[in-house]
């Protein structure tokens, strides 16, 4: 029998925050009373001491560095702008404000620095107000060190000082951060690519160690001395420190009696040092950027392609993670400041490559002469903006003269 639907009890929304970690109840998490920051849970950290500064040292290592710096500069090589909020005069009056305001402090400079919560999993910048007749101005965006700060239960970043270690609470509205890379909302700290590079960087280091140590003992044959029996501890130092001058002088004299000859390092197969190294570079690289083929050489040009739109993706989610938390953040306490009425306005990075346009402009002019004219939307859509419709009694200029269809 189907229940009367009068019977049925309507469920009110659940409006407050059930899952949170600030109330001691987050099994993942161990509370000290005394703390009022949290501890990021990167598995790497956590074993190592908890201390950024090792994520540091990983950025010593070339490979990370140049794939690294070619990630930030395919961000910040890329053409970037603000668009209004609105289409009314507030809007984008609120859009040149921030337009101006951005190319006063440096945007391609800020937006470099910021990428490094790329590497690290969160970056905290410090926003320097001022003050111009009536309105709030943006001095400057200084970007400050990952390790001054901590995070609280709610996700607030605290700065770490002499003074309070456990980490002091900062004004509002005038620290801009992010994190990235983890897979829950739960971690302020983010999970950044550091974690996944740290073990290929201790691998190479430590697999350079052993070619170095390879290097020596197979380019350089091992000293052998011999010395007769009863010689004194003075003839043994004399033959042991002309066995140590073989290393470096081209002549060398030894106590009569005493011999020296040299041993040949024997060794069959193929040194793997080598591509030992190549595998350590390749996984670093194919962690910054998804892909291996913009950074070594190989694969015929389909790959690389599909190598480079990789890259190219893995780019454009970095330009949107500081666009979009520069536009929730930054641009909106400005715009509330300065135009109350406006609609906050966006900045936005164009990363993508420029089409090829020949193929299809080519394309579209045999349409045309097969009798197909292209409309407004499709010549603004391929072609960008800028075209105006010709009237079809408008002689041509020349062959493949297309009106727009009214």
């Amino acid at each position: 029998m189907a229940k009367d639907k009068k019977s049925v009890k309507k469920t009110e929304p659940v409006f407050r925050e059930v899952a949170t970690s600030g109330d001691g109840r987050d099994i993942t998490r161990n509370y000290g009373g005394l703390m009022r920051a949290l501890m990021p849970q990167d598995s790497v950290l956590q074993g190592k001491g908890g201390d950024y500064a090792l994520y540091e040292d990983v950025l010593r290592d070339d490979q990370v560095a140049s794939t690294f710096q070619q990630r930030r500069m395919a961000v910040t090589s890329s053409e970037w702008g603000v668009k209004p909020g609105g289409g009314d005069r507030s809007s984008r009056m609120a859009a040149d404000f921030l337009a101006e305001a951005l190319r006063h402090v440096g945007w391609d400079a800020v937006t470099d620095k910021m990428l490094y919560g790329v590497f690290y999993g969160y970056a905290v910048a410090e926003c320097l107000w001022g003050r111009e007749g009536g309105l709030v101005t943006l001095e400057a965006v200084k970007v400050r060190k990952q390790r001054r700060f901590a995070f609280d239960a709610q996700g607030r970043p605290l700065l770490l000082t002499t003074e309070h270690p456990s980490g002091e609470s900062l004004p509002e509205r005038k620290f801009w951060h992010f994190h990235s890379g983890s897979d829950n909302d739960d971690e302020p700290y983010g999970l950044g690519l550091a974690h996944w590079l740290y073990w290929p960087v201790f691998f190479k280091r430590n697999g350079l160690k052993l070619w170095l140590i390879f290097m020596d003992k197979f380019g350089m044959p091992t000293a052998l001395g011999s010395y007769p029996v009863g010689a004194t501890e003075e003839e043994k130092r004399r033959l042991l420190a002309a066995l140590r001058a073989i290393q470096t002088d081209s002549g060398i004299i030894v106590p009569e009696g005493m011999k020296v000859e040299l041993i040949e390092s024997a060794r069959g197969g193929q040194v793997s040092y080598e591509s030992f190294l190549d595998r350590m570079n390749a996984a670093i690289a194919k962690v910054t950027l998804s892909q291996t083929q913009t950074t070594d050489a190989g694969g015929g040009q389909y790959r690389a392609d599909v190598h480079k739109q990789v890259r190219n993706e893995v780019v454009k989610g970095d330009a949107d993670l500081v666009c979009d938390s520069f536009n929730r953040s930054v641009a909106t306490w400005l715009t509330e400041w300065n135009f109350s009425n406006a609609r906050p306005p966006l900045v936005w990075r164009r990363v993508s490559e420029d089409k090829d346009l020949r193929p299809l402009a080519e394309r579209d002019r045999i349409l045309f002469g097969m009798g197909l004219r292209p409309t407004g939307e499709y010549i603004r859509s391929t072609y960008g903006e800028g075209w105006l419709a010709v009237s079809p009694d408008v002689p041509a200029t020349g062959e493949g003269h297309m009106p727009l269809e009214s």
